[in-house]
């Protein structure tokens, strides 16, 4: 399995100002689905943050979500080593697969792949 990208995910109350915040720092967006904008670097497009007040189909929001190219085998590999899921692994409507799974210090990982 390889890992494409890592992202941090960042749960906020004040999406817009929180967008405007990371531009004074030159993240600009990249992607806005109405519930979760993603910032990047425009000189360093793998530096990414994600704001979000709420997931649109999950029960919380991730700490952090992990691009992979074999989101069904990563599935299959937390499944075996006894990690609690915290979302079940699926296709979500804008494209993606995943599910979400909680690490051993508690956060929630977002653990996807691209369709």
């Amino acid at each position: 399995m390889t890992v494409h990208r890592v992202v941090p995910n960042v749960r906020s109350q004040a999406v817009r100002e929180s967008r405007d915040f990371y531009g004074l720092l030159g993240f600009e967006e990249v992607m806005n689905h109405g519930w979760i904008v993603t910032l990047a670097s425009p000189t360093a497009p793998g530096a990414q943050i994600s704001l979000m007040e709420s997931d649109l189909t999950a029960p919380v929001v991730p700490d952090l979500s992990i691009e992979v190219d074999d989101v069904d085998a990563a599935y299959a590999a937390v499944l075996a080593g006894g990690a609690e899921i915290v979302h079940p692994l699926q296709d979500e409507e804008w494209g993606v697969r995943r599910f979400f799974v909680r690490d051993p210090n508690g956060r929630v990982v977002n653990v996807l792949a691209h369709r």
